[in-house]
């Protein structure tokens, strides 16, 4: 049990994950994705009528549940199998975030970065609200998110995908480089 706390190498997390692609492929020509499940749920709950809506969400049920296999695995990952040693962050980053007022590094993401009261402040507002926003309306728009595009759609050999692959690295580097920190300095 020891060693499912502890991080595994991107190589053995890599070929996991890699191998859900042929996998649901010959589980009956599905596809890899998660960004699609916000829809079926939507079809599901929302007895409106729109048009996006409208389509028989029950073929694509198994989505549901591959969702929440994904939130349960990461639930039992955090309750009972939770790496004890503190975040490890790299001395650089570090340094270059303490210009900027974050200092914990205690959780997942900085609670100085992301929290209740961080949320009331412009920075807060602009990095949890708008970032939340653009990041659901690009996947909309994009068709899919990253991990369906660039998981999914490469191993596929889908040009579309390669496109909105080189698309979400390029404008991560813009985003990460050029513009948070401008984000940051707020």
């Amino acid at each position: 049990m020891e060693f499912l706390s502890q991080p595994w190498p991107w190589y053995v997390a890599g070929a996991f994950i890699g191998l859900t692609v042929p996998t649901l492929l010959l589980l009956g020509n599905k596809h890899f994705g998660i960004s699609s499940s916000m829809r079926h749920v939507c079809a599901a709950i929302i007895p409106a009528n729109v048009k996006f809506f409208q389509y028989d969400w029950k073929k694509e049920s198994w989505n549901l549940f591959f969702v929440g296999g994904v939130f349960i695995g990461a639930v039992i990952a955090t309750v009972f199998l939770a790496n004890p040693e503190p975040m490890q962050v790299h001395p650089k980053l570090v340094a270059d975030l303490a210009t900027y007022g974050v200092s914990d590094y205690n959780h997942l993401v900085p609670s100085d970065l992301f929290s209740w009261t961080e949320l009331l402040t412009l920075r807060g507002f602009l990095m949890i609200v708008v970032g939340g926003f653009l990041v659901g309306f690009g996947t909309r728009y994009g068709g899919g998110c990253t991990s369906g595009h660039a998981i999914m759609g490469l191993s596929t050999l889908q040009l579309p995908s390669l496109i909105a692959t080189i698309s979400f690295m390029a404008g991560g580097f813009i985003m990460a480089n050029l513009i948070l920190p401008y984000i940051l300095a707020l």
